[in-house]
């Protein structure tokens, strides 16, 4: 059994250099260029090993590096730059607004079991996911009101190898969230802001995991809970991993536990998206 992960190495970031630190938890960075190259402009091979997470590489730089860029005039212009560009993506008046005003308090929820937007989000397999996850860059870069709600998975999709004989094999690395682009969701006292699904008469907790597509909130629920079961925590353990049961009940846990996290969290959604039928629940807790 895996311990639960519990805390986070900050990393001491000079006073010129913190907008790095906002720019990395924003996952516009991955469709814009001139943002990656920022980053890689730290550390080219650094930025290879974090395997392209801002996040993580922030965590890996020696100090004397980050000090030296504090003082490197041609790199602090180059950070204003894309600072300057979010702020101005963030805030500028949109395609939806332009054409529909105010959103009148629509919002839309759109569930899916992966979301592919950066490898340093490794929740992802293939088609549906890339479908997803171009889904929320066009919601942002268009305005359009929405919210998304997946899984945090611990080990994510399986990695293929092929060995010397020439056959494929299989690897799960462990995802650390504290050190991907995701923020815990926490209430006013900083504590976990927590929802439970019963699945066969066991009280499974949920913790929602936030992560910023441009201007769209992505939801991710994660069972690695203290006080769960090891058998409730491994709900969240790999995409598509194991057998029909636990297939089922991941989907409970994105269609009851995503419509619940969305009301802890204050989103009164209008209009729910399920794309394809592995948020099934959703509507039935709707329902109820």
């Amino acid at each position: 059994m895996h311990p639960i992960t519990d805390f986070i190495v900050v990393p001491s970031i000079p006073e010129p250099l913190r907008p790095l630190k906002e720019l990395s938890y924003n996952l516009w960075w991955s469709w814009n260029f001139d943002a990656v190259a920022l980053f890689r402009r730290i550390d080219s091979d650094l930025w290879e090993d974090a395997g392209h997470n801002p996040v993580r590489l922030l965590g890996m730089v020696s100090e004397d590096r980050l000090k030296e860029l504090a003082e490197d005039d041609a790199f602090l212009s180059h950070l204003e730059r894309v600072r300057w560009d979010l702020t101005a993506y963030l805030s500028r008046s949109s395609w939806y607004h332009q054409n529909n005003g105010d959103d009148h308090g629509r919002l839309i929820a759109y569930f899916s079991l992966e979301f592919a937007i950066t490898e340093a989000l490794p929740i992802y397999s293939g088609g549906l996911g890339a479908l997803a996850g171009d889904h929320l860059k066009s919601a942002s870069d268009l305005g359009v009101p929405l919210v998304a709600v997946g899984l945090l998975y611990q080990e994510g999709y399986f990695r293929q190898q092929l060995t010397l004989d020439g056959y494929q094999t299989e690897t799960y690395p462990r995802n650390d969230f504290y050190h991907m682009p995701v923020r815990l969701a926490v209430d006013d006292a900083g504590e976990p802001i927590l929802v439970s699904v019963d699945i066969a008469g066991e009280d499974v907790k949920l913790r929602t995991w936030r992560a910023e597509v441009g201007n769209v909130q992505l939801l991710l629920l994660d069972a690695h809970v203290p006080g769960n079961t090891h058998g409730a925590r491994a709900i969240t353990n790999r995409l598509y991993g194991g057998d029909n049961e636990t297939r089922i009940l991941q989907e409970i846990v994105l269609g009851i536990g995503g419509v619940r996290s969305l009301r802890a969290l204050g989103y009164d959604a209008t209009v729910y998206h399920l794309n394809e039928g592995h948020a099934a629940f959703c509507a039935l807790e709707r329902i109820r």
